[in-house]
């Protein structure tokens, strides 16, 4: 079992004990994030990034680790997330094996990795550790919480859960509550990794590792992460050149779209921890934001409490569907907020967002553009 944390990295220690929403506790946690700009003075420039299920905390290059992020083109000095006004962070999720605390990560009770001792793990949970790392830098109150797909899951809980932390809000393709079709797709994708004879109840180990599980737990994944116009726009009905197809296998790879797949889902397979998917997939499966909030998922929506909220979706995206975006929206004005509901006609699915910056990075810059300075905060 291996852990992927990026060069630039920092680290938080959580309170040990670290209680978790459905029971048990961490010891000796801890939470990876990654920070770009300067924070002011007032400490009234800060926006938080929960991020989704497999991204770490390097959202973006920086001068402790000059390799591309995952939202490069969003977030830096002149991007729609301007670092030369804003300072960012953001956070590895509570549960990954990219830096934070999760499954593959060292159980201190008996000096091995956790795996299937890891206490079961919420989206509740992640919220708290990442509202953590805020307190922990010293900051009050976030100008904006920012959350992209599990993350603005993430990011509703942390609403819910810590009232006046964040004067606004982003959720960009995330959800107040999984969807039946969703949830079937997530059960899939772990059934794929548990019954790989490999997987060992969790027991694996980088010699014998569930590698034809992860590959087909991630080949459902990016099946649903983009759209079907896409694929055909993308791909077609081309086929492959005889010299790249796998003639003496039966039912071999034939189309180019199944060797995107195929290579797509190689690439993954050892650059994520798969017990540590599981824990995360399921989590995803749990929330609904009326349980944070003792009620039903719009009333859990009416009762948060921020100044303005932007709620943007795709018509393409089948995993998070454009009426959970507008769920969101809808819930927040009805508990007096500003809240905007943005569709936006990307042909690229769920990963729209990371990808498509011609259509959300305007959006995005237009409501952080848009924020009047924050009353200061007191020192201490």
């Amino acid at each position: 079992m291996t852990e992927f944390i990026p060069s630039g990295s920092r680290f938080v220690d959580l309170p040990s004990p670290f209680p978790m929403k459905r029971g048990g506790a961490l010891r000796g946690a801890r939470m990876a994030y990654e920070t770009w700009g300067r924070l002011d003075a007032d400490r009234g420039n800060a926006i938080l990034i929960v991020t989704g299920l497999s991204p770490d905390a390097h959202a973006a290059s920086h001068a402790d680790d000059a390799t591309p992020g995952w939202w490069e083109a969003m977030l830096g000095p002149g991007k729609p997330i301007d670092t030369d006004r804003w300072f960012v962070v953001c956070v590895n999720s509570l549960g990954s094996c990219k830096g934070s605390t999760g499954p593959a990560s060292i159980d201190p009770d008996t000096g091995a990795p956790y795996r299937l001792a890891f206490p079961d793990l919420s989206i509740e949970d992640g919220a708290d550790a990442a509202a953590h790392v805020v307190a922990a830098l010293g900051i009050e109150r976030l100008a904006c919480v920012i959350g992209n797909s599990m993350g603005g899951m993430t990011a509703l809980a942390l609403l819910a859960r810590f009232p006046g932390l964040a004067r606004t809000h982003i959720n960009i393709c995330g959800a107040a509550r999984a969807l039946p079709f969703s949830i079937a797709i997530r059960s899939l994708q772990r059934e794929a990794i548990r019954l790989d004879p490999m997987w060992q109840n969790g027991a694996y180990t980088d010699a014998a590792y569930p590698e034809s599980g992860m590959r087909m737990a991630r080949k459902l994944g990016v099946i649903t992460y983009r759209s079907a116009l896409e694929w055909d726009g993308r791909f077609g009905r081309v086929r492959l050149e005889s010299d790249r197809r796998e003639d003496e296998e039966p039912f071999g790879l034939e189309f180019e779209v199944e060797s995107y797949l195929e290579g797509h889902a190689r690439r993954f397979v050892r650059r994520f921890d798969p017990n540590c998917y599981l824990y995360l997939s399921r989590s995803m499966d749990w929330f609904d934001i009326g349980e944070s909030c003792g009620g039903s998922t719009g009333g859990g929506l009416a009762k948060l409490r921020v100044e303005r909220a932007l709620a943007i979706g795709v018509h393409t995206d089948i995993l998070f569907p454009l009426q959970q975006q507008q769920q969101i929206a809808d819930g927040l004005r009805a508990g007096g907020i500003d809240a905007t509901f943005l569709p936006l006609e990307s042909p690229q699915g769920h990963d729209a967002f990371l990808v498509d910056i011609a259509r959300f990075g305007p959006a995005v810059a237009d409501f952080l553009a848009a924020l009047p300075p924050a009353t200061p905060q007191a020192a201490g």
